[in-house]
């Protein structure tokens, strides 16, 4: 078998609902411009208050993905 390499991109997703739906969000982003995705790491979850209420989750989401060269 041989072997790979694999780049790690790290996104932050947002949504106004829940930190699964922000985390789901940044990979649906990358999922749309890099192939052949292997894994997403949360690595941080915050929140974004605004007037003293929850205006948005965030999720800061590691996604590896199998690396063909360049940069």
């Amino acid at each position: 078998m041989a072997e790979s390499v694999y780049k790690v991109v790290e996104l932050v997703g947002t949504s106004e609902e829940s930190w699964e739906k922000a985390a789901s969000a940044a990979v649906a982003k990358a999922a749309a411009s890099l192939r052949d995705l292997r894994i997403a790491e949360v690595s941080e979850l915050d929140l974004q208050i605004e007037d003293g209420r929850v205006k948005a989750y965030r999720a800061k989401v590691k996604v590896s993905f199998k690396y063909e060269g360049g940069d």
